[in-house]
C-alpha cells in the first residue's frame, strides 16, 4: 500500500466564520486521503501495520470532523459544544448530520480504536469503520462542502 502523509492543520483565525471553513479545507483533504486508502486496500489483506496505519487516518479525519462541527456551530452561536458528544447532538438538532445512531457507533468506533492493539481486533474494527462509517463522514464532508460555497 502507497503511503500518504497527512496535510498539516492550518494555523486558525480566531474568526469563527473563516476558521471553520480552514479546519474543513483539512478535514476535506484528510478524508480524500482517508478514501484512497480504503480504496487501495479493498480485497488486499493488510497486515499489522498497514491496518494501524488506516486505523490512525480515520480517527485523524473523525477527529478533524468533530472539530470542524464544533467551529460550524460556534459560528452559529452555539457556546455549550465543548467535546464530541455536545456536538453531535446539537449538529444532529441543527441538521447538519443524520443518523444519530450510525454517529453514536461512529464515536464508539473512534474510542475503541485508540485502544485497539490486537491484529485480529484492529482490523474487525477497521472493516467495521469502512462498512458502516464511513459513508456518515462522507455524508458530512458533502454537507459541510455546500455550505462553504
Amino acid at each position: 500500500m502507497k503511503s500518504v502523509f497527512l496535510p498539516l492543520p492550518s494555523k486558525m483565525s480566531p474568526k469563527p466564520d473563516i476558521r471553520w471553513k480552514q479546519r474543513f479545507s483539512n478535514l476535506e483533504r484528510a478524508f480524500a486521503k482517508l478514501q484512497a486508502a480504503v480504496d487501495s486496500s479493498k480485497g488486499i489483506p493488510l497486515n499489522e501495520l498497514e491496518t494501524e496505519g488506516l486505523i490512525q487516518r480515520f480517527e485523524y479525519t473523525y477527529e478533524l470532523a468533530w472539530k470542524t462541527l464544533q467551529d460550524v456551530l460556534q459560528e452559529r452561536g452555539y457556546t455549550d459544544v465543548a467535546g464530541p458528544g455536545p456536538v453531535l447532538e446539537q449538529a444532529l438538532q441543527d441538521g447538519l448530520i443524520d443518523n444519530a445512531p450510525g454517529w453514536r457507533k461512529l464515536k464508539k468506533a473512534r474510542e475503541l480504536t485508540s485502544h485497539t492493539y490486537h491484529e485480529l481486533t484492529a482490523t474487525v474494527v477497521f472493516k467495521e469503520i469502512v462498512e458502516q462509517h464511513f459513508l456518515l463522514l462522507q455524508n458530512l464532508v458533502a454537507k459541510l462542502r455546500s455550505l462553504s460555497k
